[in-house]
């Protein structure tokens, strides 16, 4: 049988075993637009508290359950059920840690609201689709105090899933924003007067000087945008065009380069060691 033959096989015995099952039981990429699912421990916990979540269906081992407080049992009733019943609802590669939840999709803030450079960094996304990577991402941004994710309306990743497993809950704690275009968006933060910096390994900058360049006459670095670009080109010409510097991150010899979440991490904290939200010092 030839791979596009077993991949369809595949995929119908997995309709068929859902089905199998009773109609609430859709795979995870059965769901109408605007709908997914979420799974693992920390994931599923962190959308059940944030409040702009809108849960749907919760679904938790006996041993998961124990994990659930009043509040979350009172937004939503959890159906207890056997772990195989659970992966049956999910996709094949899903692991779910006794939690699975059906939700509506975060609504995205305004770029209207992370505009002004005073209300903190903002990391941008140009054209990451790997949701392991994004989720990574959230993870990162969270740790080091970033305001928002900014991402293309079109090539992101629905913050769904993977990203929300990768992320460890931080998917829910992190605005984000999507716009249609990148470019033009960078324009927009650089004339309300944030300095946008440009991840590149060919640029000649290093990060940290960079980041110094971009801080306010107080050395602070609340209103600097680190813009990442897509895992395989990096980032756009028109993209890189539009920030103040592009910059590198000095390296050894022994790597070319690092995986983009990896770099995120990097820029982030160099960026946070001139905030003074995250270090007081500073």
């Amino acid at each position: 049988m030839a791979p596009d033959q077993r991949n369809t096989s595949k995929r119908a015995f997995a309709h068929t075993r859902a089905q199998g099952r009773g109609p609430a039981r859709q795979r995870g990429d059965m769901l109408p637009p605007g709908e997914g699912w979420i799974w693992g421990r920390h994931a599923v916990l962190a959308a059940l508290a944030n409040p702009k979540r809108t849960p749907l269906s919760l679904h938790v081992t006996r041993n998961g359950a124990k994990d659930l407080d009043g509040a979350m049992r009172a937004r939503i009733e959890p159906q207890v059920e056997e772990p195989g019943d659970i992966s049956a609802r999910l996709p094949d590669t899903a692991v779910h840690q006794g939690f699975a939840l059906k939700a509506k999709a975060l609504t995205p803030e305004p770029v209207q609201a992370v505009l002004d450079p005073t209300h903190g960094l903002l990391v941008v996304l140009d054209q990451i689709t790997d949701p392991h990577n994004v989720g990574a991402i959230f993870r990162s941004a969270a740790a080091f105090g970033a305001r928002a994710i900014v991402m293309q309306d079109r090539k992101s990743p629905p913050i769904f899933g993977t990203v929300c497993k990768s992320a460890v809950g931080c998917a829910e704690k992190i605005g984000h924003v999507e716009v249609t275009n990148i470019a033009d968006t960078l324009k927009g933060f650089r004339e309300e007067g944030r300095f946008v910096i440009g991840l590149a390994g060919e640029a000649e900058m290093s990060l940290d000087a960079a980041v110094q360049t971009g801080a306010d006459t107080m050395g602070r670095t609340t209103g600097l945008v680190i813009v990442l670009g897509s895992e395989d080109k990096g980032l756009r010409p028109r993209v890189a065009d539009h920030c103040d510097v592009l910059a590198r991150i000095p390296m050894g010899p022994k790597a070319e380069s690092l995986n983009v979440s990896n770099a995120a991490a990097v820029a982030l904290y160099e960026a946070s060691r001139h905030d003074p939200r995250i270090n007081p010092e500073s």
